[in-house]
């Protein structure tokens, strides 16, 4: 069995992660490894970030680590919020008001295409390798469903009439993004000794 630290402090990406990932990986959180720390974001693309988060990790630990990054992209807002997903509204990191935010940029625009672009990032004894998971889809008019996080109310993947937020984790994961590149991650450890 693999075991990695899962770069994150959102507990939601680790509820995601670990309905995703299998029994033969095993996820330490951050917390479970004693680390208490707000990795920065500071760079403009969501490869550079992953690989800042994924790297401060693994100097603290010396550990194999993997870490992720996930951007919406609006067509229409010439792919806004994308790496500031998660601040958009401001450095508090609130659902609700990157949510209202986004939906007021857009208006009654009828261009809605959009996409969930998640980089992950995974440092496997010292050396970095990266996997990218798309989910093309639409950003709905209103909020529905009261399930995950984030922007998972407003956007609606293509194939599906509900928004993830309607979703339980077995649908999302039909369609998302994340579950995209972590089946890339999951692959590649499968074929490590």
């Amino acid at each position: 069995m693999h075991t990695l630290v899962f770069a994150t402090n959102n507990q939601h990406k680790v509820d995601e992660i670990n309905t995703i990932i299998g029994e033969n990986i095993r996820v330490i959180t951050l917390k479970e490894a004693g680390i208490e720390i707000d990795i920065p974001e500071p760079h403009d693309t969501l490869e550079a970030n992953a690989t800042e988060k994924s790297s401060v990790i693994h100097q603290l630990t010396g550990k194999n680590v993997f870490s992720e990054d996930t951007g919406l992209e609006v067509i229409a807002l010439n792919g806004e919020p994308g790496v500031k997903s998660a601040r958009y509204a401001g450095e508090e990191k609130s659902f609700q008001a990157n949510i209202d935010k986004l939906l007021n940029k857009l208006g009654d625009n009828t261009q809605r295409d959009a996409r969930f672009r998640t980089i992950v990032s995974l440092i496997w004894h010292g050396k970095e390798y990266q996997f990218e998971g798309i989910c093309e889809g639409k950003i709905a008019l209103s909020q529905t469903g009261d399930s995950g996080f984030g922007y998972d109310p407003i956007f609606i993947p293509t194939g599906s009439n509900k928004s993830f937020a309607e979703m339980s984790m077995e649908e999302k994961n039909q369609f998302s993004h994340r579950k995209k590149a972590v089946a890339q991650l999951i692959d590649f450890l499968q074929q490590q000794p």
